[in-house]
């Protein structure tokens, strides 16, 4: 597992950077799943557009005008900001003792934030003054969807986060709690108290309502934008799992008992002994995590020959949440092992939803109506992580019948939704854009 980037390069180049400590390789796939997201959005709406079924809005702009001292001063401090915190956590050598606290502390490199900080204002300042030419002057422009692709991305990141965190606090309040009082007791950071515990449903409905806001204010037809979305938060969904897998963030299956975890964290074969022999000798760890040895859910599962062991069975080491057992010869912040091995999870839907990717863009132009590759979507997102559930560990809502989890419940009600979204679509039909046919003239860059 590679925590942070350092561990990756350490490990696959032999290169040890000190300053890559600071980029988290979930968060680093997020961002890579944000940007190919980006991509895939504007391809889809620019194609859409060029069809003739979604149309431009205008804007007036005024250009040549005076220097605005407010985004000097803008610039000023967001480079401030990166030079006493990016920069200086690159500088100085206690911030790679613990770079989220680091981050999310006072702490910075003065000298490192007032360069940056008058290279940023200064460069805004020069931008300026060259396209300034002192008579103001008004044109219109046309605004396309796909020019709004920036401010889609940035409203899904933003509600996304806040969904994600809402829905594991309703699901987990007492985990929160916990969390709440380990910050305020300071025996964890604040990175760690706001990105722990993210689930990915809540942030899928708060976004999609946010989106669908910001879409109606902007004239954007709904319809053809979420069925621009589909493929888009299929991909972006896949390569985030990827994030999930190489961390080892906790997102991962039950134990599969036909393997366990040797002294030295090898995977290895388990006879009809090994595995209650193994729970037993663990059982500090797992009646801490489970409440008791009974409680430790689990399926055994042999793999096929011709394929890797770590398919079926997987033991996360040097996981980034330290869960599991002290890795023997390990030094460092990271060096824990699951001494039973668990379902990977994360790959398995990073396979699935790849695969149903490339199922939506296959039937994008085969779709009668708008709407209907929502639908799709929404069966298929649905359909995926309610069977991956069975064999996930999650919490359930016991005072419910067939004790359920919460993505098992929003799966299946995401799957509910698209069926009658897709025999509703045509019922509510956008209406043909004014400016049919018409190809983005100008663009604001």
């Amino acid at each position: 597992m590679y925590p942070n980037l350092y561990y990756a390069f350490e490990d696959l180049f032999g290169i040890k950077i000190k300053g890559l400590q600071l980029i988290n390789s979930f968060g680093f796939f997020v961002a890579i799943a944000f940007l190919v997201g980006a991509w895939v959005l504007t391809r889809e709406l620019r194609r859409k557009e060029a069809k003739g079924v979604m149309d431009f809005t205008e804007r007036t702009i005024v250009s040549g005008q005076q220097v605005s001292v407010f985004e000097v001063v803008l610039n000023f401090a967001l480079g401030f900001f990166l030079g006493f915190k990016l920069i200086g956590a690159f500088i100085m050598t206690e911030a790679m003792d613990d770079p989220q606290a680091f981050i999310f502390s006072g702490k910075g490199h003065l000298v490192a934030g007032l360069i940056t900080a008058a290279l940023f204002g200064g460069l805004k300042l020069r931008e300026r003054m060259a396209s300034s030419s002192g008579k103001p002057e008004k044109r219109v422009v046309r605004i396309w969807p796909h020019d709004r692709v920036g401010d889609l991305v940035i409203y899904a990141a933003i509600f996304g986060f806040a969904g994600a965190k809402l829905f594991d606090i309703l699901e987990n309040p007492a985990g929160f709690m916990d969390s709440w009082r380990e910050w305020r007791a300071g025996r964890s950071d604040a990175a760690s108290f706001l990105f722990s515990g993210l689930t990915i449903y809540g942030g899928l409905i708060v976004a999609t309502i946010a989106i669908i806001i910001y879409a109606r204010k902007h004239k954007i037809a709904v319809l053809h934008l979420a069925d621009a979305f589909a493929p888009t938060m299929m991909i972006g969904y896949a390569i985030g799992r990827i994030g999930c897998q190489v961390s080892g963030d906790g997102d991962w299956g039950i134990v599969n008992s036909a393997y366990i975890s040797d002294a030295q964290a090898n995977i290895v074969a388990a006879t009809a002994a090994d595995f209650p022999a193994a729970l037993q000798a663990n059982a500090t760890f797992y009646v801490q995590k489970f409440g008791s040895l009974a409680n430790v859910e689990h399926i055994s599962v042999q793999g096929v020959s011709w394929l890797p062991d770590w398919l079926f069975a997987y033991n996360y080491p040097n996981n980034v949440i330290n869960d599991g057992v002290r890795l023997a010869g390990c030094e460092g912040r990271f060096c824990s092992y699951l001494p039973l091995t668990v379902f990977p999870t994360p790959l398995y839907e990073f396979l699935a939803c790849t695969f149903l990717f490339f199922v939506l863009l296959f039937l994008r132009d085969r779709m009668r109506f708008a709407g209907q590759l929502a639908a799709i979507y929404l069966v298929f997102n649905g359909v995926e992580r309610f069977l991956v559930e069975k064999i996930r560990i999650n919490n359930t809502y016991d005072t419910l019948p067939f004790q359920p989890t919460q993505a098992e419940i929003i799966s299946t009600l995401l799957i509910i939704a698209g069926i009658i979204l897709y025999f509703y679509a045509p019922k509510i039909q956008p209406a043909k854009p004014k400016n049919s046919g018409e190809l983005p003239l100008i663009t604001p860059k």
